[in-house]
């Protein structure tokens, strides 16, 4: 079986995907913003493999800046706060792959829990990984049943919007990522 090319970049949320999604209500509070669980260990594997990142998001450049503090310095900001296409138009992902010198589609990824931003990349023509919790449903006062039960929906809604993967954190994206690898040395496409 033919292995595929390695990924070509890898696109991120950046809140409720690399930093808490409650973050942004806490923008004036004088600490960083807090990194999801497995945030970091995955952009260091990326890095350490080649992988060009960026993060995305629509919030203004302050309140950005505020959340990527915690973020390595290596990784490429994108805010679209004054653009006038909002997702889930795909022109915020393909002005990241190009500001990233990305010559091909082939091997890129989004990463979100947003449903605008994953829409954005399915239209752009990316493979797109979709997270069914983030810090804040685990930090809730939901009960464990609850918890489960709205992860359950959340990942149904993903899976019916048309995301390729689904998974809980970033501590699951190399299996994730070695399934979509998979999935590509098959022929698959996004």
């Amino acid at each position: 079986m033919p292995q595929p090319a390695p990924f070509t970049a890898l696109l991120f949320g950046l809140r409720g995907c690399l930093v808490d999604a409650a973050a942004d209500y806490h923008a004036n509070a004088a600490g960083p913003a807090l990194v999801t669980p497995g945030a970091l260990e995955a952009l260091d594997a990326l890095r350490q493999q080649g992988v060009p990142c960026a993060w995305l998001d629509e919030l203004p450049d302050a309140l950005c800046r505020h959340l990527a503090t915690p973020l390595p310095d290596w990784m490429t900001a994108i805010n679209h706060s004054r653009d006038r296409a909002r997702w889930p138009a795909p022109d915020a992902c393909w002005q990241a792959l190009m500001t990233l010198k990305v010559e091909r589609l082939d091997g890129c990824v989004l990463v979100s829990g947003e449903p605008r931003l994953l829409q954005a990349g399915l239209n752009a023509g990316l493979w797109t990984v979709g997270l069914a919790s983030c810090t804040t449903l685990r930090n809730s006062a939901l009960t464990t049943q609850e918890q489960e039960h709205k992860r359950a929906r959340t990942t149904l809604q993903l899976f019916n919007l048309g995301v390729h993967s689904v998974i809980d954190h970033l501590m699951e994206l190399e299996a994730c990522l070695s399934d979509i690898s998979l999935r590509r040395s098959k022929g698959e496409k996004p």
